[in-house]
């Protein structure tokens, strides 16, 4: 039997690295899809393709390269993505476009194009890797928060639409993990007006606060997951993984908006 072909977004780095490495030792035959081709090339049995989520024309040819190469896709994990953090006031409504074109439109656009050769395969495995951020929320996060809680609902709808189809769509819900987010954060952070100077000073502090960064989960966890989920014969349809992920889920949705807001209070002093 022929390897398993599958595509890897946001390749390069984090999550999206230790997913493609983890499903080339699997056997799996995996494309390694960023816009630093390069890191991606120094992955061992991963082949690179350079691609921006949000250039339709890089996305159509990668998808068209692995169909001409391999005469089929049977995995797809959509990862790349980022994260911006600011006040709503103060983020433009560019910026905020910025952040669903790469974190929702691209995926979008990506996995309707993959779409047509699973369904003609007869079968496939949609991996969407969202974040804990799909389902509570964090100050000063509004538009990346938007974007993963829109991720969410948007996979529920397609996993009911593909499931005739053989096709299984998946969600994974990573919690804290030890990855370049927040040297990502930091580069699309905005500079803040005066009215919220000192709840972004205590956002910054507690998220380089050792006491956090020390307990966030490696990204092989979040490979493993994935690779649980696309080799299981009936896949969930959510995977959550890593550090608070489980207990901060546990503390929104049994103590409610009111208890949870004020726990975020008490962490970011």
């Amino acid at each position: 039997m022929t390897s398993r072909i599958a595509l890897v977004t946001g390749a390069s780095s984090g999550i999206g690295e230790a997913t493609a490495t983890r499903l080339a030792a699997a056997g799996l035959s995996v494309y390694g899809a960023a816009r630093r081709a390069d890191r991606v090339a120094q992955l061992p049995g991963v082949i690179p393709i350079a691609m921006d989520i949000t250039d339709d024309a890089q996305v159509s040819a990668a998808v068209q390269r692995i169909i001409d190469e391999q005469g089929r896709l049977d995995v797809l994990v959509n990862n790349a993505g980022y994260a911006q953090y600011g006040p709503v006031e103060d983020i433009s409504i560019d910026a905020a476009r910025r952040q669903f074109d790469v974190n929702i439109f691209g995926l979008a656009r990506l996995t309707q194009l993959v779409i047509p050769h699973m369904r003609a395969q007869g079968k496939g495995v949609i991996v969407n890797v969202s974040s804990m951020g799909g389902r509570i929320y964090t100050p000063l996060g509004a538009w990346y928060h938007a974007t993963k809680h829109a991720l969410e609902g948007w996979s529920d709808c397609l996993r009911v639409e593909l499931k005739p189809m053989g096709i299984d769509v998946v969600i994974v819900e990573p919690g804290g993990i030890a990855t370049e987010f927040n040297e990502v954060l930091a580069q699309h952070s905005v500079e803040v007006s005066e009215p919220y100077a000192d709840l972004q000073g205590k956002v910054a502090r507690t998220m380089s606060d050792p006491s956090f960064t020390s307990k966030l989960s490696p990204p092989s966890l979040i490979a493993d997951t994935i690779l649980e989920a696309i080799t299981a014969a009936k896949p969930k349809g959510r995977y959550m993984a890593g550090y608070l992920a489980k207990p901060m889920w546990r503390l929104r949705r049994f103590g409610g908006d009111g208890l949870y807001d004020r726990a975020l209070n008490r962490v970011l002093r």
